[in-house]
Order: C-alpha cells, then sequence, then structure tokens
C-alpha cells in the first residue's frame, strides 16, 4: 500500500467532516501514514475491555480514542481560524510549506 502525503501534521487543529463526531474539533496527537489515519484529542472514542494486569489491577472498561481515516478529516487554518483545504508551495530555499486556500498564508513557516 502506498504512503500519502498528508494535509495534517501532529500538533495541528482539525474539524471531524463526517460521522458521529461531525463539525467536532481537536487536536491531531499522531499520524499513522501506512493506514491513512489520524488520532484525534478527544474524538471517536471507543471503549476497550482490559483484563486486570500488575499496572492496572482492577481492570475493566477503559475509553480511549481510536484513529480515523484522514479524509474524514479537514485542517484548520491558524490564522483564519477557518476549515479549509492546503496547498503546497517551494520556497526559494527548497523547503516545502503549506498554506490556506481562504486567505492565502502559509502554514508552515
Amino acid at each position: 500500500m502506498p504512503v500519502t502525503k498528508f494535509h495534517v501534521r501532529k500538533g495541528d487543529k482539525v474539524m471531524v467532516l463526517s460521522g458521529k463526531y461531525k463539525g467536532k474539533k481537536g487536536k491531531v496527537v499522531s499520524t499513522l501514514p501506512k493506514a491513512n489515519k489520524v488520532l484525534v484529542e478527544g474524538i471517536n472514542i471507543i471503549k476497550k475491555h482490559a483484563r486486570p494486569t500488575q499496572k492496572v489491577p482492577q481492570g475493566g472498561i477503559r475509553e480511549i480514542e481510536a484513529p480515523m481515516h484522514l479524509s474524514k478529516v479537514m485542517l484548520i487554518c491558524p490564522s483564519c481560524q477557518q476549515p479549509s483545504r492546503i496547498f503546497r508551495r517551494a520556497l526559494s530555499d527548497g523547503k516545502h510549506v503549506r498554506g490556506c486556500k481562504n486567505c492565502g498564508e502559509l502554514i508552515d513557516k
């Protein structure tokens, strides 16, 4: 499976476009490039049954964040605070940066 370029990175603020959490906003905790998924803080909460261990002697049901597909999230521009698509541009020094299509500002500086 080919690895695609992500339009979001760790630490970006994103908005969920579809599903149970549509319209919710959160911060990207991690990206999973091989699976084309992202882990967003406070979004896509699932219940996981945990067996008692030495670390967690009582066991029980834990609520954790599950990864969601990359296509379900949209980047929120730090300057205009709107969810927007991005463009990629190469600067004169050869560095590639992302920019907001709504306001035209560069996201990576």
